[in-house]
């Protein structure tokens, strides 16, 4: 990091001579620590490649993504922080680290909801990192089916928004996917007004997915009540819309923004300012447990008085905390559910091993989506 002197283009210097000399000092002292960074993280590329090594000598198809032991990592890193950089900011920089050297190995194809630059690609990239093949997908199903055929090594699929509930849809694929949940990302959702437009009164159009057109009705209603509201299936499929056709604009987030090279005409439009939504990585193989896991599963109940109760009395004797229970039609028969539930810990937990035995016993179907690392950031 450097330090600007002066924020004037060609304006001369008036510092001191001593603080001039205290300054070069303290550069030299970056440049010196620049290089011992590049130097240990050429080193931990270097380990990286022996892992490789070491995994294909013994299997050829191994994996190399181990999403427990990278959770662990940036759990660790956050924890010894000391600053003054933020902890945040310091796991996503070890991430980037992390997906270079993980790349040395072999580069990995992250399937998500597409096209280019929507919040899944987002969500994705902010989870594995930068060094890596991200491919749209068009549709949810779609990303499913390209993780299932091996072609590509994992998934990213929204399953939930903290106001606009869950995705339906994807819950529903779980039912016959052979996939495991392998990991989660929490995304914080910043939805900006883009255009080629100058000016919000010429905008006579608003194009976004039918999300996030409820996510910013107050200020739709506040600031262009007069404008067209049109639902498309992406947000970055409005920014392609906006990018062409006049008097029109998008809502979407920065990445559709440097993608299509959209004005942003307003900035944080949605009308919750902590909305987030919660996307699944999805895989073909378990994660081992990371020491802070989440075990989701669905279940259906038999048809008895009292079933849901019967089922979740297990959970409450093992002491285990539900984080989430959502219920959706079988498809086996009119007004026949099943329950998708979240609940804390590893299912190689001996409690909650033991919990999940018992449960099974009163279900009249279990099926465990996976054990995976709570989100980290």
């Amino acid at each position: 990091m450097r330090c600007v002197v002066s924020a004037v283009p060609n304006k001369p210097e008036t510092i001191s001579m001593e603080d001039q000399e205290k300054l070069q000092k303290i550069r030299e002292r970056i440049d010196s620590l620049d290089v011992q960074i590049q130097d240990l993280i050429n080193q931990r590329a270097a380990a990286a490649k022996e892992v490789a090594e070491t995994k294909l000598v013994e299997d050829k198809d191994a994996f190399f993504y181990r999403p427990e032991r990278e959770a662990a990592i940036l759990k660790k890193i956050q924890k010894r922080n000391l600053g003054p950089m933020g902890d945040e900011e310091m796991a996503r920089l070890f991430r980037e680290v992390m997906s270079a050297c993980l790349a040395l190995e072999r580069q990995m194809k992250i399937a998500f909801l597409g096209p280019e630059g929507t919040f899944t690609q987002a969500a994705a990239l902010k989870h594995f990192g930068h060094s890596i093949k991200t491919v749209p997908m068009g549709s949810i199903s779609d990303v499913f089916r390209e993780v299932e055929s091996g072609d590509a090594n994992y998934g990213v699929v929204p399953v939930e928004n903290s106001t606009e509930g869950v995705i339906n849809h994807t819950l529903d694929l779980f039912m016959h996917s052979p996939l495991f949940i392998c990991g989660e990302v929490s995304l914080r959702i910043h939805h900006h007004l883009l255009s080629m437009e100058s000016e919000l009164g010429s905008v006579k159009r608003v194009y976004s997915h039918q999300q996030s057109l409820a996510q910013c009705r107050l200020w739709l209603d506040r600031n262009l009540p007069l404008a067209e509201q049109i639902t498309v299936g992406s947000n970055a499929e409005a920014a392609r819309v906006a990018k062409v056709e006049q008097g029109s604009a998008a809502i979407a987030g920065e990445m559709a923004a440097e993608l299509y090279k959209l004005k942003g005409l307003a900035r944080n439009i949605e009308d919750e300012p902590d909305n987030t939504t919660r996307f699944l990585v999805i895989g073909r193989q378990r994660a081992l447990p990371s020491g802070e896991d989440k075990t989701t599963f669905l279940c259906a109940t038999r048809n008895v008085a009292g079933g849901l109760s019967s089922l979740l009395l297990p959970l409450g004797r093992h002491g285990i905390s539900m984080s989430r229970i959502e219920s959706r039609p079988s498809r086996q028969g009119n007004w026949d559910y099943v329950f998708f539930i979240d609940i804390d810990g590893h299912q190689d937990d001996q409690h909650i091993a033991e919990a999940l035995e018992a449960l099974r016993q009163e279900a009249r179907m279990l099926k465990l989506l996976g054990s995976y690392p709570k989100a980290v950031l």
